[in-house]
């Protein structure tokens, strides 16, 4: 369930992202007003802004929505978690068969 909420929030926010470079700036607007021909657009006169400023709303909208309910699954694994002093192994001892090393003699 996470991998998909995961990869949907994941083409959600590559579409904001065409959806925002696709629009036109503010300033475009005044220049298309004076004979663009704007009104002969597959969406009508004003059609396209507004359906792309509503797609990348509906698109935000559903990014938030997964933003949070990833937030959530998150919150609620129940793992057990461990610090990476626990994670790591202790070293082996030493065998009884391996004679150890005398201790060096110090002059006194």
């Amino acid at each position: 369930m996470f991998n998909i909420i995961l990869t949907i929030h994941l083409l959600v926010a590559l579409a904001i992202i065409g959806l925002v470079l696709i629009q036109h700036g503010k300033g475009a607007d005044a220049g298309a007003s004076f004979g663009g021909g704007s009104s002969q657009s597959v969406f009508g006169s004003r059609g396209a802004a507004t359906f792309l400023s509503r797609l990348t709303a509906i698109m935000a909208t559903v990014f938030f929505i997964t933003s949070i309910t990833l937030v959530y699954i998150t919150g609620h694994q129940t793992r057990e978690y461990k610090s990476v002093i626990e994670k790591v192994q202790q070293p082996a001892t030493q065998d009884a068969d391996v004679p150890a090393v005398p201790a060096p003699k110090v002059p006194e």
